[in-house]
């Protein structure tokens, strides 16, 4: 199996529930504060780790309270936190504000995520291999994110980039992505196309661009995944009531990262990251919501009864049931 080095932020969500957001000038009351362990970065990784994989992260934390919370929910679930570094910056911060049906709005203080450098990300990433993964996002630098993905793809590695949050990024940068997961908004601001567009269109102007495959994060309505060298496909959400999409795209992305070091298709990897992104709404909280490796396989069995796999998209012997 191969590993996985997730190179991303640590935060700490402060969340509090509230029926609609506040109008300028404008105050309301809102339920109790819920402080939990989050950040793009360590979202993927703790989820990964969950499920199985052998998991590093790299990013940087402050020497405060948050950093010990952080970094010990890392630790619990088996994550190698060797090259998550101490610098003298507040450790990074995500005020969220959860609305009803489950969205949210999300305003992030940065702090010692900005301070991970191109050197940093080198090193970390230096001791890639092929069969290995590497996941980014865009809560630290882009000149670190840039030089991870380099390394990683000298190294031999596969390198995944969630481009989250939405930022305008160079067609060199998005050249460097093997896999390009962006969810619609990201997706729109990249390609230039409305949110609402044809998913064939996006993700042919995201190819365009100069990723090698696009996986189009679509919320209720599933994914589309598509590249120059294979055939596009759509993957259906599984039903569930979501009460908290938080972290979704993270765990999305970690379950897809844990299926691909274990030799899994494509295609199975996206199904299996589908059906630990739909556990992962029915639950509060960024990290808390991440599922077991058990969960998945069991949310795919009640599934597979409806499921009709050709046998060209089979790999034999991957363990999700219904799709091995």
């Amino acid at each position: 199996m191969g590993r996985i080095l997730v190179l991303g932020s640590l935060n700490a969500d402060l969340v509090v529930a509230a029926e609609r957001l506040p109008l300028p000038g404008e105050t309301l009351a809102g339920g109790d504060l819920e402080i939990y362990p989050g950040g793009k970065g360590a979202n993927q990784a703790l989820a990964a780790a969950r499920l199985g994989a052998p998991v590093a992260l790299a990013g940087a934390v402050g020497r405060d309270p948050f950093a010990e919370l952080l970094l010990g929910s890392q630790r619990e679930a088996g994550v190698d936190c060797s090259a998550v570094v101490r610098v003298d910056r507040p450790t990074g911060v995500a005020l969220i504000t959860l609305l009803p049906g489950g969205q949210n709005s999300i305003l992030i203080s940065a702090g010692a995520n900005a301070a991970v450098t191109p050197a940093m990300a080198e090193d970390a990433c230096s001791g890639l291999a092929p069969g290995d993964l590497l996941l980014c996002q865009l809560e630290t630098p882009l000149a670190a994110v840039a030089q991870a993905l380099a390394t990683a793809r000298a190294c031999g590695a596969t390198t995944i980039l969630d481009p989250a949050p939405a930022q305008p990024l160079s067609d060199e940068l998005l050249a460097l992505a093997d896999i390009l997961t962006p969810n619609e908004t990201e997706a729109a601001a990249l390609s230039g196309l409305a949110s609402d567009a044809d998913p064939a269109a996006v993700a042919a102007a995201l190819l365009e661009r100069g990723a090698r495959r696009v996986i189009l994060k679509r919320g209720e309505r599933g994914s589309y995944t598509a590249s120059k060298q294979a055939d596009s496909f759509a993957a259906p959400a599984l039903p569930v009531k979501a009460i908290d999409t938080t972290a979704a795209g993270d765990v999305f992305n970690a379950a897809l990262a844990c299926a691909l070091a274990e030799q899994a298709s494509l295609l199975q990897a996206v199904r299996f990251a589908t059906a630990a992104a739909a556990i992962a709404v029915t639950r509060k909280g960024a990290q808390p919501s991440a599922p077991r490796r058990g969960e998945v396989e069991a949310l795919l069995e009640r599934e597979a009864a409806g499921s009709v796999v050709s046998a060209d998209q089979k790999t034999p012997g991957w363990g999700i049931p219904g799709w091995a």
